[in-house]
């Protein structure tokens, strides 16, 4: 008996032989089946059982399959919806997934094809209680919705790599979480940087297809003349240099995902084959003559706008169409900026961790403040390369910007307003009518004092925010601070004689 039997099928078609045929090819899988010929004949076996699964044609007497789509939905009811349309209706086929429906499948349907869906949709999921009433259902426990709470605790720990609370980052998490539960075409955009990848990865590992392969192709990196190969495969002999047969990237992702980045940069020749592949979900190796078929879930992402390079003619429409069912727009670092210190500490964590470092190195205030201040291009890419890089030079626990290459910027005069009438002075300066001057060192050695001082001050004696606050490594401030004799203790600050740390070998 099929593993997978003792699952419960609602077919709904109106057209007798068809409706027969979709119940005997189910009921040799054996699966239990129940048919229903219209909208409502399917609503009244809904409000009796509970189903697995709901196959329903898209055209029917008194409606179409998106209103049984809908009201599965709206009950929040765990029947995965598998929705059959005509033949090139790549609109129908569209709207389905977009309303919710696992997969669909276009007429004449194959039925090889047809029984690897509904398995694909029944993978890892119980069989509903056979015993149990649909009526009362919502809120009530189940066998089914058992199985979501368990697959929502699987994506928590998933979804957790995409570190980060600000609202953009959290409305990711919810489309990942949403759009995991179908087979929808998914298209991420985003900077390059941006984790489009992680995503990616996310959303595999927290849908059905979790312990089927995930492939991940970088379609700018491949030469033009590869590309029909590496996406397909060949046969030995199939052209020269073809030694040994070998499997392409659709039939490695067999039964799980294949995640396309950088799908803008397929020419228009390999984009024309990669629609027909993803519309007859077959592939034909270079060199065979038959065509494969195969069961995979295709995420594309690009950094560029496709809809833009659709209108300049780089893109083709039809398969920006079918990519396209559902976007996800990852937000930049510089949007997200308040998510920097999360981020910072799971890269360290990390590079900790692979490194067998025995403590995680930490970032200094300074480091931070300098790290707030920019503009982050490469976004988090560029920051895991900073952290790198920080964490290779330093020979200190704690990281500071220079070890970061980067420095903390002057605080900005753009919003500062300023009286001509009134000239800005620093501590201790001479104003325009007073004499300069006689030891210019000193002088400014004492206004650099009162600065140091004043930060102090400001800061509740706390060095390392003091000299955060005026550009300053901790390393920094203690320096100038001894060669200032500024000295902090129980009692407050305590004013000494200046004197050159440099000169004194036990000065650090």
């Amino acid at each position: 008996m099929s593993p997978l039997a003792h699952h419960r099928l609602l077919v709904v078609d109106d057209e007798p032989d068809l409706r027969t045929l979709y119940e005997l090819t189910l009921l040799r899988e054996g699966y239990d089946i129940e048919t229903a010929g219209s909208v409502e004949d399917a609503r009244l076996l809904l409000a009796e059982h509970r189903f697995s699964a709901v196959i329903t044609d898209m055209r029917l007497p008194d409606g179409t399959g998106l209103d049984i789509l809908r009201q599965i939905e709206a009950e929040g009811r765990p029947e995965k919806a598998i929705v059959i349309t005509a033949y090139g209706s790549a609109e129908n086929a569209v709207s389905a997934l977009k309303a919710g429906a696992y997969d669909y499948l276009t007429k004449p349907v194959d039925l090889k094809q047809f029984r690897t869906v509904i398995a694909s949709a029944l993978n890892n999921e119980p069989p509903p209680s056979t015993q149990e009433s649909a009526q009362g259902a919502p809120g009530m426990p189940s066998p089914a919705i058992g199985h979501v709470t368990g697959q929502t605790e699987q994506s928590r720990s998933a979804l957790a790599r995409l570190a980060g609370s600000s609202p953009c980052m959290q409305q990711v998490r919810v489309l990942i979480d949403k759009v995991s539960r179908s087979m929808a075409p998914v298209l991420l955009w985003g900077e390059s940087g941006t984790g489009k990848e992680l995503v990616a990865r996310a959303i595999h590992d927290v849908s059905n297809r979790a312990s089927q392969p995930f492939i991940a192709v970088n379609c700018g990196a491949i030469p033009e003349q590869l590309l029909e190969a590496e996406f397909f495969g060949f046969r030995k002999g199939a052209f020269t240099g073809a030694s040994e047969e070998r499997e392409g990237f659709f039939q490695a992702a067999n039964g799980g995902t294949l995640f396309l980045d950088e799908i803008g940069d397929l020419p228009l020749a390999m984009q024309s084959k990669l629609l027909r592949a993803i519309q007859e979900r077959a592939v034909r190796a270079v060199g065979a003559t038959q065509e494969v078929h195969v069961d995979v879930r295709i995420i594309s992402a690009s950094h560029k706008d496709l809809q833009a390079e659709v209108h300049a003619g780089r893109f083709r429409q039809d398969l920006f169409y079918r990519l396209n069912v559902i976007q996800i727009t990852l937000p930049a670092l510089r949007e997200r900026l308040e998510d920097l210190p999360m981020l910072s500490q799971r890269i360290l964590e990390r590079i900790a961790h692979e490194s067998g470092m025995p403590g995680v190195p930490q970032l200094s205030l300074a480091a931070q403040s300098a790290l707030l201040s920019h503009r982050f291009p490469g976004n988090v890419r560029e920051l895991e390369n900073l952290l790198h890089r920080a964490v290779a030079l330093s020979t200190q626990h704690i990281l500071e910007p220079e070890d970061l290459g980067l420095l903390t910027p002057a605080p900005s005069l753009e919003n500062v307003e300023v009286e001509v009438a009134a000239p800005i002075h620093l501590p201790g300066a001479p104003q325009a009518d007073a004499p300069l001057p006689s030891d210019l060192v000193a002088h400014l050695d004492q206004i650099e004092r009162d600065i140091l001082v004043q930060a102090l001050e400001k800061h509740r004696l706390n060095r390392t925010a003091a000299g955060a606050s005026l550009g300053l490594s901790l390393r920094q401030m203690r320096y100038r601070m001894a060669r200032l004799g500024v000295q902090v203790n129980d009692q407050g600050i305590v004013l000494g004689e200046r004197f050159d740390p440099d000169a004194d070998t036990e000065q650090g």
